[in-house]
C-alpha cells in the first residue's frame, strides 16, 4: 500500500488508537509496541493497549501511564477471547486497532463491525501459513505493515497481496541507546568485571535455536583455541528453552572464563556501553530489535545474512554480513574488529549514523500514522463516509 509519510500536522485530527498484544514476554516485538504507543501518544493521539495482565508489556505500559485493557488470548479460535475483545472495542470505539501478533491477528474477522479500522504487523520473516494467510491479511484486515522487505515478502509468497503490504522499519529510542562517555563506558564494563584491554563481544535475545547463538560459542571457542592470550569476553544476555544447552556448548569449547550468560536482563543499554562489538547470528530475523539498538549504541554489528538483518546492517560499513550457521565466518568477522579498534570506531560511527537516520522511533511512529490515516480514510470512504 502506498501511503504519505509526511510527518503530521497540527491541522490534522488526533486518532484513537488500541494495540493489540496478548504476549506473557517482553521481547523486540513489545518493545516496538510500547515505544510506538508512546510516541504516537506523545503526538496528541489517544493511545491505548489490549494486553494480558500476567504478562510484561502490561507492567511495563502500566508503569508508563498507558491505559490498558485486559486479555487472556489462549490461541487462535479462543471465541472467549474474541467476545471480550468485542465488547471493549464496541464501549471505546477507537478509530484504529492495531494487532501486534499473531494470536492477536487471529482474533481480527471478530473485531469487524466495530466502526474501527483494522491494521496488522508481522514482524516474522518466515513465510506465514498459506491456507490461512490470504484471508487473514488480504479481507480480515484494512492495512498491513512488515517490519522489513524480507518479511514483506515472505508475507507474498504466502498468498498476501503485496500492493496491501506496507514496510515500516522498527525503531530505536536514539537518545537512550546512545554512545556512552569515557566515564559510562568504563562503570559499564566495571559492573562486569571487564579490564580496559578486553575486547568484548556481546549478544542480546532469546535464548532460542533460532538466534543462532550456538554458532557463535563455537566462534569464540576457535579463536581462544588458536590464540590463548586473545583477550576477549563474551556475554549473550537472554533467556529461552536452550538455556542449558548453550552452558554446555560453553564448556565443551572450554570457555567458561569468557564466554558468559547472565539471563534475562531489563535495559539492554549497560551491557552495549561496556561492549565493543555487536553479534546477531540469527538463522531467521524479521529485522532485529537488539542490533538496531547496539549501532545506535555506537557499535559494530555482525550480523548473518538472513531477513531483515541483510536490510539494517551494511557489510564493510556499519559492521559485517556473514553466512547463517557458520562459526568459521562469525570467529574471522570478530578477529578483524577485535585487532583494530580504529575499524570498530569507524564501523560503530557509521552505524549510529544509519539508525538515527532511518530508524528512530519517531521515524517509525510517523510512518505507522500515515498508514492510519490512509486506512480510516479508505474505510470511511467505503462506509459511505461513515465513521
Amino acid at each position: 500500500m502506498r501511503v504519505n509519510h509526511d510527518s503530521d500536522t497540527a491541522e490534522a485530527h488526533a486518532l484513537s488508537i488500541v494495540g493489540v498484544d496478548p504476549e506473557l514476554g517482553f521481547g523486540g516485538g513489545e518493545t516496538q509496541v510500547l515505544g510506538l504507543t508512546r510516541a504516537l501518544a506523545a503526538g496528541g493521539h489517544r493511545t491505548e493497549l489490549i494486553c494480558d495482565p500476567a504478562g510484561r508489556l502490561w507492567e511495563q505500559a502500566t508503569a508508563a501511564s498507558v491505559r490498558c485493557h485486559p486479555i487472556r488470548i489462549r490461541n487462535a479460535i479462543d471465541l472467549a477471547a474474541g467476545v471480550k475483545l468485542r465488547a471493549i472495542l464496541k464501549r471505546e470505539r477507537y478509530d484504529v486497532v492495531h494487532f501486534h501478533t499473531s494470536r492477536a491477528h487471529s482474533m481480527a474477522p471478530l473485531a469487524r463491525g466495530f466502526g474501527s479500522t483494522l491494521v496488522v504487523t508481522r514482524r516474522m520473516d518466515y513465510r506465514p501459513n498459506r491456507v490461512f494467510a490470504p484471508y487473514l491479511y488480504n479481507r480480515a484486515v484494512d492495512g498491513v505493515i512488515a517490519i522489513s522487505g524480507g518479511v514483506a515478502d515472505s508475507l507474498a509468497a504466502a498468498g498476501v497481496d503485496r500492493a496491501r503490504v506496507s514496510v515500516v522499519h522498527s525503531g530505536v529510542d536514539c537518545e537512550h541507546f546512545r554512545p556512552p562517555t569515557a566515564q559510562e563506558r568504563a562503570e559499564a564494563r566495571g559492573a562486569l568485571g571487564i579490564s580496559e584491554d578486553d575486547v568484548v563481544i556481546s549478544a542480546i535475545g532469546a535464548l532460542e535455536q533460532r538466534k543462532g547463538h550456538r554458532h557463535l560459542i563455537e566462534a569464540i571457542g576457535a579463536l581462544v583455541a588458536a590464540n590463548k592470550s586473545l583477550e576477549l569476553k563474551c556475554f549473550i544476555a537472554g533467556q529461552g528453552s536452550i538455556n542449558r544447552l548453550l552452558q554446555n556448548e560453553v564448556a565443551i569449547v572450554r570457555c567458561g572464563d569468557r564466554i558468559k550468560l547472565p539471563g534475562r536482563i531489563d535495559d539492554a543499554r549497560g551491557i552495549l556501553w561496556a561492549s565493543d562489538v555487536f553479534a546477531m547470528p540469527s538463522l531467521k530475523e524479521g529485522l532485529g530489535v537488539a542490533a538496531l539498538e547496539a549501532m545506535a549504541s555506537g557499535l559494530p554489528v555482525i550480523a548473518s545474512d538472513v531477513g531483515g538483518l541483510r536490510e539494517v546492517v551494511e557489510d564493510g560499513r556499519t559492521g559485517i554480513i556473514v553466512a547463517p550457521a557458520n562459526s568459521a565466518a562469525i570467529a574471522s568477522a570478530i578477529g578483524r574488529l577485535a585487532e583494530s579498534g580504529e575499524l570498530r570506531a569507524q564501523m560503530g560511527s557509521a552505524a549510529r549514523a544509519r539508525v538515527v537516520e532511518k530508524y528512530s522511533v519517531e521515524r517509525m511512529a510517523a510512518e505507522t500514522l500515515a498508514l492510519y490515516r490512509e486506512c480510516v480514510r479508505k474505510t470511511r470512504e467505503e462506509r459511505g463516509g461513515v465513521a
